[in-house]
This record gives structure tokens, C-alpha cells and sequence, in this order.
């Protein structure tokens, strides 16, 4: 089949979604079909399958700043690319974003399937309800990557029972094969965008209660990176790695004693925390609903009470030491995340392309 997937976010960026977008073409293509992602990209596009439709700007969604591509230039490129392409089906990751699949579900060049992401709250989907009801319509199927992306989407947009959940994969074989990077004592690795929703500020406010041997690395970037190196810059536990490849973060993974993933709220679906558990390393979370899921219960992964640095340093004292219950937790971790091969999810998204198809 000759699949588009658009992604209204730039593949430029570090993202859940934009993570989804390329391993589900990885997979798809593996298997024989022809692929292709159309999306923003701020620098070179980091596949050769990926068509880029230019630079994004930031705008603030759900707590975060969502890296959006909504200027005419890119709406042209995308609808030049789609009537040259002739797409079998058409692919839309949060169909109702600004930008490419906002355009593309409201021209409908070829069938239509929609996958939500997004939990928490929109204020489009309030302000301008009638409007994007009408638009999620013109989708042939609907996927939400969790229920409580299904239950936003059923609550703003309509459709009760129309919303099929299909949870979030990840390639296992780039998290079980990584070598892992080498470390000098105890190490906690952080990975998520700098913003208050994931939680990094906990993290370091924690290192108070935590011994001078630990090492802390922290990945990524964003809009709260600055001001926490001013505040926390003095302690030489912390290593700011910047920006990593897929790469660097399964090597990271494999490498670190434990993966702290201390979001506070706004998740849909624990993708990273099913990357932690693949990669064999103890995860310590916070306990928000979709983590508490993800982690059933917390058999899977070490939970935290939210927004609270000295249980998530409890939390990592106790990963970091070791012994029979955090040995039992990983091995727990490892099956559950076998239950999410993205070659998997690959085929499930194929049967339903094939039915809107025909």
C-alpha cells in the first residue's frame, strides 16, 4: 500500500509523537509497504522517507509548547505533495493540530484515519467545538493511544464508542541491543522536554536527599533549561547532555541504574517508561494515571507521590540499591514491554488502512 503519515509537529524536535510517527514507518516499510512521512522539519529530515514541509514555531498546547507548522508555504507543499503522491491512505497523527493534518482532513484527498495522542485539555476543541466536530466526521476510523486520549477526544469532539484504542509501540530490538554507555557510579537518567509538566524540577529538587555519589544525567531541552542550570548549575552531580539521537538515549538507557521519568500530569500513555523497561533498567515514575496503566499498578515501575522530591528520592534510593523487589520489577518490565512491539502495532494499523481502503 502507499501509506502518507503526517505528523503536525517538527521531526526536528524530541517528541512522543513524532518518535510514534517515524517508528511506525520503520515498521511499515520493513514489511514491504510504501511509507512515507509528511511533517515539519527544523534542520535535515532525519530519514530519507520523510518529506519535509518546512520550520515550525512554537505554540503553547496542553502545558507544553508544541512545535507546529501552520503558515500557508507549508500548506501548499503538503497539498502539492498529496496530489502528487496519490496515497492509498492517509495517516493523521492529532488530525486537528494547526498545520498539515488540519489541512489534509479538511480537504480528504484519500481515506482517512485519525490516531489522538493528546490527554489532558485543549482549548481549540472548547472554543471552536462545532468546527472541529464536524472536521473529526470526515475521519474513515479513529484511534486514541490510550482511554484517556479516547475520553477527551469522545467528550470535546463527539462520537461516544467511535474512538478504537490502540496503545503506543517501540522498537525493542534499538533498546535490547544498545551498548550501554559507560557510567562511574550510581546514575539516574532523565530524558523529556525542560518544561514544568515533565517534571525535571522535582528530579533535581530531589538530589538534596540524595548521596554525593549519584550522578544525574539529564537529556533534552526546552524552555525551563537555562533557569534550572542557573539554579542547580553549582551541583557537579549534574551532567547536561543537551539534545540526543535515538541512538545516545537507547545507550543511555541501557547504561543508567535507573530511568526517572517524574512528569506531573498531561499524559496520555507512558511510551518512555515502556522504552525503560525494554532497555532492562529499573523506572521510577510518577504516579499519574497513565503511568499508574502503563506500569500496571506499579508492578512494572516504581511510582512517586507527584510534584514530591523527597518520595521521588526515597524512590531512587530504593531502585538504586537494588534487591529482590526491584529485581522482580525489571524482569516484570521486560515482559510488559515485549506487548508493545511497534512491528506489532505495524500490523494492526495495516488491517484497519486496508478496510478504509477499500
Amino acid at each position: 500500500m502507499r501509506i502518507g503519515i503526517l505528523c503536525p509537529y517538527s521531526l526536528g524536535v524530541v517528541g512522543g509523537v513524532q518518535a510514534q510517527v517515524l517508528g511506525l514507518a520503520r515498521a511499515l516499510r520493513a514489511k514491504g509497504h510504501a511509507a512515507q512521512v509528511l511533517a515539519p522539519c527544523d534542520g535535515l529530515p532525519p530519514e530519507p522517507f520523510v518529506t519535509p514541509l518546512g520550520n515550525s514555531i512554537p505554540y503553547a498546547q496542553n502545558g507544553s509548547l508544541a512545535p507546529l507548522a501552520p503558515d500557508p508555504a507549508a500548506q501548499l507543499r503538503v497539498l502539492g505533495k498529496l496530489w502528487d503522491e496519490r496515497f492509498d491512505v492517509l495517516h493523521l497523527h492529532e488530525p486537528l493540530a494547526p498545520g498539515p493534518t488540519l489541512t489534509t482532513i479538511t480537504v480528504k484527498p484519500a481515506p482517512l484515519i485519525g490516531t489522538f495522542h493528546a490527554s489532558g485539555t485543549i482549548g481549540a476543541y472548547r472554543w471552536l467545538r462545532p468546527v472541529v466536530r464536524n472536521l473529526t466526521r470526515r475521519l474513515d476510523a479513529k484511534i486514541a493511544v490510550s482511554a484517556e486520549a479516547a475520553e477527551m477526544a469522545e467528550r470535546h469532539l463527539g462520537g461516544v464508542g467511535e474512538y478504537e484504542v490502540l496503545w503506543n509501540g517501540i522498537e525493542l530490538h534499538r533498546f535490547q541491543s544498545a551498548a550501554p554507555h559507560p557510567t562511574s557510579g550510581p546514575t539516574i537518567f532523565f530524558l523529556a522536554r525542560h518544561e514544568p509538566r515533565k517534571g525535571l524540577r522535582t528530579l533535581l529538587d530531589s538530589l538534596r536527599y540524595l548521596p554525593n555519589d549519584v550522578t544525574v544525567w539529564v537529556g533534552g531541552s526546552g524552555p525551563e533549561t537555562e533557569a534550572l542550570k542557573r539554579e542547580f548549575g553549582h551541583d557537579a552531580r549534574i551532567e547536561w547532555l543537551g539534545r540526543l539521537s535515538e541512538r545516545d538515549k537507547a545507550a543511555r538507557l541501557r547504561g543508567a541504574d535507573v530511568f526517572c521519568v517524574p512528569s506531573n500530569g498531561g499524559e496520555s500513555f507512558g511510551v518512555v517508561l515502556v522504552e525503560g523497561m525494554a532497555a532492562g533498567t529499573p523506572v521510577v515514575a510518577s504516579d499519574i494515571e497513565a503511568y499508574r496503566q502503563t506500569s500496571r499498578g506499579g508492578r512494572d515501575a516504581v511510582l512517586f507521590a507527584v510534584n514530591d522530591p523527597r518520595s521521588l528520592a526515597n524512590q531512587l534510593e530504593a531502585a538504586l540499591a537494588g534487591g529482590v523487589e526491584v529485581e522482580a520489577c525489571v524482569r516484570s518490565g521486560l515482559e510488559r514491554a515485549a506487548g508493545y512491539s511497534m512491528g506489532e502495532l505495524a500490523d494492526r494499523y495495516v488491517e484497519r488502512y486496508e478496510r478504509i481502503a477499500r
